[in-house]
């Protein structure tokens, strides 16, 4: 059952590649799409905190929690776990675990 606020369309990630023009800055489907690819352990890792919670009896889970959670256990060296990535692993993690679906509120984004 669907619980969430977002149209089914906006749970699918768009293909990687990068929108921007030339002299143009990329946008933040651009820079999360690149830092995805460079740091794939993040993703793997927001996945096993959030299964985690899940199976402990979570019905609600918030990406900006696991997010912090994660930055204690990241090596320092890291850059790049930006905040304004938190709506975009979420609806990845959705697409990739449909199941998990209630356990995420998605808002209506307002840019592509």
């Amino acid at each position: 059952m669907r619980t969430s606020h977002a149209p089914a369309d906006q749970l699918v990630l768009p293909i990687s590649r990068p929108s921007f023009r030339a002299g143009a800055r990329p946008t933040l489907m651009d820079r999360f799409l690149a830092f995805d690819a460079e740091h794939p352990y993040v993703y793997r890792a927001l996945e096993r905190l959030a299964a985690d919670r899940i199976a402990a009896g979570a019905t609600r889970v918030g990406l900006k929690a696991l997010f912090e959670d994660l930055r204690w256990q990241l090596p320092a060296g890291v850059r790049g776990l930006n905040n304004s990535f938190t709506s975009l692993y979420a609806r990845k993690l959705i697409e990739d675990h449909p199941h998990w679906a209630s356990a995420f509120e998605l808002r209506r984004r307002r840019t592509p």
